[in-house]
C-alpha cells in the first residue's frame, strides 16, 4: 500500500535530519509530538491506502500551525478535522495557506477525488523556526546548502515508491519554484516543474484577486 510506503518514508527521513546553523530548529513532529504520528498515519490510510499512482504538489517547506502541528501539508487542524473527518487533540485554528487549498479542493471537486490524484507535500518535508517564527529553507544560503540533500532524498524516495514523474507541481514561483527546477535540472526527477502562485501569498496580499488565483490552480489540477 502506498500509505505504508509513505509512512516508512517519513519516519525514516524524521529520524535523519541533518543538523542545521546556529540559531535555526527543525520542526520535527512525528518525532517530538505522538499525537502528530497518530493523526498523520490516520490521513494516509484513509486516502492512500491503495497503489494507485499520483502526481507531485511540492510547497516549501512546513509551518509552525499547519503540517508543522500534523505532517499533513498545507492542513491545520481545523481542516484535518472539518474536511477530511480526522480529529485531533490540538487546537482547531486555520493557517491561511490550508484555508486556501481546502477551497482549491472543493472547487476541484471533493477531498477524495483530490488526493486520489495528488500528494502535497514539500521540497523539504519538514520545517524550521528561528526566534520563535517560521523559516524558509532558502532563507539562508548555509540552511539552503544544508536541506539540500534530504531534499533530494525526499524526491527520490517519494518516486521510488511510484509517485507519478510526468510532472510536478510547485506551489511558489520564486525561489521555491527557482531551487525546485535548478534541482530537477541536475536530478532529472520530472518531465516537467509547473510553478503555481503560493497559497499564502495568495491570501495575504492577493486575496481581491482569490477566483482568479483559484482559476489558475483548476486550469493546472485538472
Amino acid at each position: 500500500m502506498l500509505s505504508e510506503k509513505l509512512a516508512r518514508h517519513f519516519h525514516q527521513l524524521a529520524r535523519e535530519l541533518p543538523p542545521v546553523p546556529a540559531g535555526v530548529s527543525w520542526l520535527n513532529p512525528l518525532l517530538e509530538i505522538p499525537e502528530c504520528g497518530r493523526v498523520f498515519r490516520a490521513f494516509l490510510d484513509k486516502y492512500y491506502g491503495d497503489e494507485q499512482p499520483r502526481q507531485l504538489i511540492l510547497g516549501i517547506n512546513p509551518g509552525r500551525f499547519g503540517a508543522g502541528l500534523t505532517n499533513v501539508a498545507f492542513t491545520d487542524p481545523a481542516h484535518l478535522l472539518r474536511k477530511c473527518g480526522i480529529d485531533s487533540g490540538f487546537d482547531k485554528k486555520e493557517e491561511l495557506s490550508a484555508k486556501f487549498i481546502y477551497i482549491a479542493i472543493d472547487e476541484f471537486g471533493s477531498v477524495e477525488q483530490f488526493y486520489s490524484r495528488y500528494f502535497v507535500n514539500s521540497v523539504v518535508p519538514f520545517g524550521f523556526v528561528k526566534a520563535g517564527k517560521n523559516y524558509n529553507y532558502y532563507d539562508d544560503k548555509e540552511l539552503l546548502e544544508a536541506a539540500r540533500p534530504l531534499a533530494i532524498r525526499h524526491i527520490q524516495g517519494l518516486l521510488q515508491m511510484g509517485i507519478d514523474n510526468s510532472r510536478c507541481i510547485c506551489l511558489g514561483e520564486g525561489k521555491n519554484f527557482k531551487f525546485l527546477k535548478k534541482l530537477n535540472e541536475e536530478q532529472g526527477f520530472f518531465e516537467e516543474v509547473v510553478p503555481l502562485s503560493h497559497p499564502r501569498f495568495i491570501m495575504q496580499y492577493r486575496r481581491k484577486k482569490l477566483d482568479d488565483y483559484l482559476k489558475a490552480y483548476l486550469d493546472v489540477l485538472r
